[in-house]
């Protein structure tokens, strides 16, 4: 677990309202919305006060040793025809458990696309890998996955409805 990213299991709302009040408010709250959930324990969220934090340890960015390259479809190798939608970069040891599910952030083995450098002109490293993680944020749904973030001027994650809403369900699953 990084410094900066917590996780931990919370079964129900009442853990997850405890758990908030005792080591939270965070900006950031995570979890996935499908079953079996994809590299998280089932009821795991993960809570961060950075987002790209809170993405890396996700994807396990350190543990893998994953890094931006440039892929084989860069603009200088010519021997190989490029895909339209991608841009000569890549996530290197990219999840595999990520390949098989649709995110517009990216293609199978962490082939990047053009979604990522929608909103800068530039193809630089730095930039290209701060882009993905802002695209990735934008489109965490799309692989499964739960993110309460700050709505408008919050400094914190809009828990409240969603915590409504999970009562609502243990509720009426006579959990409560």
């Amino acid at each position: 677990m990084d410094a900066k990213t917590m996780d931990i299991v919370l079964p129900n709302a009442m853990d997850f309202k405890q758990f908030w009040k005792e080591q939270g408010p965070f900006k950031y709250a995570l979890t996935s919305n499908e079953f079996p959930p994809i590299l998280l324990e089932p009821e795991q969220w993960l809570f961060s006060n950075d987002i790209i934090d809170l993405l890396k340890w996700l994807m396990q960015f350190d543990k893998r040793k994953m890094k931006l390259v440039k892929s084989e479809f860069n603009l200088e190798n010519k021997k190989i025809l490029r895909p339209k939608d991608i841009i000569p970069w890549k996530i290197h040891n990219f999840p595999e458990e990520w390949d098989g599910l649709f995110c517009e952030t990216f293609t199978p083995r962490g082939y990047l696309t053009q979604k990522v450098i929608e909103s800068s002109s530039t193809l630089k490293k730095e930039k290209v890998l701060s882009a993905f993680f802002k695209s990735l944020e934008t489109n965490i749904g799309q692989l499964g996955y739960l993110l309460l973030k700050p709505r408008e001027n919050s400094k914190f994650a809009a828990v409240q409805a969603y915590l409504k809403e999970w009562e609502l369900d243990e509720k009426d699953a006579g959990l409560l």
